[in-house]
């Protein structure tokens, strides 16, 4: 079966049932298939509310929606403010204070917010350190046929091979899609070595990127080596620290030839 692309003219004419299924079967196919897709990341409400679906489409293959930087301003959730981004594979993230979130939000509340998104998710992100804690939500993706990212985020340092090693296998156990690492480097051994996790076989797809001030070229030498999901930013506002904007990204990322051993 060949999935529908979001921009092809038969796709705005489905049901909006097969336009969900649609655009999952598309998600499914980014994560699997070994290319560097990049992830749209809007770093505030008004930069989200003002994106045009068809240029959002040029900048990136999918796009994150975070759930915690939403309800950082109201303490809740919008509904409809992302709907006008029909078509475009959307993934859902509401992230933990202790990696990165807006908002210090309880595992019962990140679960509901989650949960109530995911009639409109192509993708989910969990953080590993969440896998247990929200080990009801993820049978209920897993159920429906969702992917689902599970995410290590460090804002201190690049950890210990062994521990990114340990995390990606708790991932792959739980039955991630792919894992994604983003740790902030100090060096350029530290690059090296990011990028010769992802080279490795995990078992899973894998997206590693840096950041800090060494975040930017890390993250094209990551690309090249095979990270499946490269984030940067729509907007105005970066969602971590030497993020990339997504459509500068996207056309540097085109340009890479890629790199395997």
């Amino acid at each position: 079966m060949v999935p529908f692309s979001p921009d092809s003219g038969s796709f705005n004419d489905l049901h909006p049932k097969s336009k969900f299924l649609a655009v999952m079967i598309n998600s499914k196919s980014l994560l699997s298939n070994g290319q560097p897709n990049v992830v749209g990341s809007f770093g505030s409400r008004n930069d989200m509310s003002v994106a045009e679906s068809a240029k959002v489409q040029e900048l990136c293959d999918i796009a994150e929606i975070r759930l915690d930087l939403l309800a950082e301003s109201t303490g809740r959730v919008e509904m409809p403010s992302w709907r006008h981004l029909e078509g475009i594979p959307l993934l859902f993230t509401a992230r933990r204070m202790e990696e990165g979130g807006a908002i210090a939000i309880s595992a019962t509340e990140r679960a509901n917010l989650l949960e109530s998104v995911l009639g409109e998710a192509a993708c989910i992100d969990i953080e590993v350190a969440s896998i247990r804690e929200l080990g009801g939500l993820i049978e209920t993706i897993a159920s429906s046929g969702i992917p689902w990212v599970a995410s290590f985020h460090d804002f201190n340092k690049l950890p210990d091979s062994r521990i990114l090693e340990d995390a990606a296998k708790r991932a792959l156990d739980a039955g991630a899609a792919a894992f994604k690492v983003a740790a902030r480097l100090h060096a350029p051994a530290d690059i090296a070595r990011l990028a010769e996790f992802q080279l490795t076989d995990h078992g899973l797809p894998v997206a590693t990127m840096g950041m800090g001030p060494l975040a930017t070229v890390s993250r094209l030498l990551c690309a090249q080596c095979g990270s499946v999901l490269n984030y940067g930013f729509i907007g105005n506002k970066a969602t971590a620290p030497g993020q990339w904007q997504a459509g500068l990204l996207k056309r540097a990322i085109a340009d890479l030839p890629p790199f395997r051993v």
